[in-house]
């Protein structure tokens, strides 16, 4: 049955989507140079539709409206006004998760029981900031006896250009998109061209709840043109990029001329911990979940398993059950457990890194992808056993369902052994001892660390690595910091001694 559901619902998919245009400006055009590329399903690999692919031109429309947006009527809304904009995007979306959430799956590879829960999410990005910004975008007063009053305001930026990743499209262009205009920028959203269905059907979201033209617009396109003529436009004071360590790197290279604000969360290696005396059977479902979930593909996964020489080997023998029970399939399937990766560049560059494991001297341990499914780009859930820290299979990130187990004798080289990769992004610590709980989890390189606990986020934290993972923090009110600008006012409440030169 639970096939023959999965068969209908791709039916369904299909007879909604359609080619598709940019967004600019309130209309849905096709590219000023008239290109498109070709998008793909990963489970089959078949073409599912053209889409538009914007260069430099568009960008410049974009752009000029998202201006004209800001200095207009969207500047000049009360903010009561807005947040109502954005609580009505949100009931937008929970109109539509239904139908959005097998677009992903469709689009992505990633389990439809997955996507159902991200599209919640997204809805909940936009309630929350709008309470945000109504409770926690306040500014700070400063008396200075009765001489001064001195005092800050929150102003929006201006342009924001939200540069997002193809693992979780929809989820994560909310999570950029609902801060960027809670707080009163305009946005141009330069999707991953990978995964470009739920970006567009956020437009037609955007588009229905009936914002002023050109406070929101969509620019498809590939990274070396409409990415980076986003990056390089003087008029972008704001660029928020979510992807790859290197081209973070460039994307920084590329804006610095006209001195942009940046907000870089980049790759990952992320370790998880497992001391003798932890919760053995939630560690377990913790390192599971965190490396197998999203096909493998997220950036804040436990790709690295270090554990207690004295546990070490009847984990991994579970481990190893759990990797053979993985579920592998149809990503519209209920019962998928991991789906395809998105793309054969992807799924190409994730097979070369098994062949690097063994040519480094790894056991590659790995479940069972069923054949009817052969067309896909499926890796399966990996283990690879007997790694080392000082190879390339530890030290570089994967970005697939694969982790390298590796073991460790006590709390000082653990702690070594974790930190000892360019990466911090995340990170997860198993143990009973609440004190040894602490005291490592201070000790690791991470902007993000987890204490018995698997990746569950909480909206009012900072989101953000440490090193090579990245810049600067979104989340809570630390978003704040970077969607908007603090001006601080001082306002003299006498006739306070002014020198007198020249006089």
């Amino acid at each position: 049955m639970s096939k023959q559901v999965a068969s209908a619902t791709l039916d369904s998919v299909k007879k909604n989507v359609k080619d598709i245009q940019l967004y600019i400006d309130g209309n849905f055009v096709n590219a000023a140079n008239q290109e498109v590329f070709s998008n793909h399903n990963p489970f089959t690999n078949d073409k599912i539709n053209d889409v538009a692919s914007g260069d430099k031109d568009d960008i410049e429309q974009a752009v000029s409206a998202a201006r004209k947006a800001f200095k207009g009527e969207w500047g000049q809304l009360k903010l009561k006004d807005r947040l109502a904009y954005i609580n009505k995007i949100a009931d937008l979306i929970d109109e539509h998760i239904d139908e959005i959430a097998p677009l992903e799956s469709y689009d992505t590879g990633l389990p439809i029981s997955q996507t159902k829960k991200m599209v919640a999410r997204a809805a909940h990005n936009f309630r929350f900031y709008a309470e945000m910004v109504n409770s926690r975008l306040v500014g700070e007063v400063y008396q200075v006896d009765d001489e001064f009053l001195n005092y800050t305001i929150h102003k929006p930026v201006g342009i924001a250009g939200l540069i997002t990743p193809w693992n979780a499209p929809f989820m994560l262009e909310t999570w950029k998109i609902a801060p960027a205009l809670a707080t009163g920028n305009t946005v141009v959203l330069k999707p991953a061209e990978w995964s470009p269905l739920t970006a567009n059907r956020l437009a037609e979201i955007i588009d229905k709840a009936g914002l002023p033209n050109g406070v929101f617009n969509v620019v498809h396109g590939y990274g070396e043109t409409a990415g980076a003529s986003l990056v390089a436009h003087p008029d972008v004071e704001l660029i928020s990029f979510t992807g790859e360590t290197t081209t973070g790197s460039e994307i920084m290279k590329n804006g610095a001329d006209s001195l942009k604000q940046f907000s870089m969360e980049l790759g990952g290696k992320s370790p998880i911990i497992v001391f003798d005396d932890a919760d053995f059977e939630r560690a377990l479902d913790a390192a599971t979940w965190g490396i197998f979930s999203f096909n493998g593909e997220r950036c804040t996964a436990n790709s690295r398993i270090y554990l207690h020489e004295s546990i070490a080997e009847s984990f991994t023998e579970r481990l190893k059950e759990r990797v053979q029970n993985i579920a592998v399939g149809d990503p519209m399937d209920e019962k998928t457990q991991v789906g395809p990766l998105i793309h054969t560049n992807h799924y190409e560059n994730v097979k070369g890194y098994l062949e690097l494991a063994k040519e480094e001297g790894c056991e590659v341990f790995s479940g069972n992808i069923p054949e009817e499914v052969s067309r896909g780009n499926f890796i399966a859930p990996t283990i690879l056993l007997g790694a080392q820290n000082y190879m390339r299979i530890v030290q570089e990130e994967i970005f697939g369902p694969i982790i390298a187990v590796m073991t460790f004798k006590d709390e000082e080289e653990v702690i070594d052994l974790a930190n000892d990769v360019r990466y911090g992004l995340a990170g997860y610590v198993w143990t009973n001892d609440i004190k040894r709980g602490h005291r490592v989890a201070q000790a690791i390189d991470s902007g993000m660390l987890w204490v018995n606990s698997q990746n569950v986020r909480d909206l009012r934290t900072p989101f953000g690595g440490s090193k090579h993972s990245g810049i600067g923090r979104e989340g809570g009110h630390y978003a704040f910091e970077f969607y908007t600008e603090i001006q601080i006012i001082h306002v003299a409440l006498g006739d306070h001694h002014i020198p007198q030169f020249g006089k």
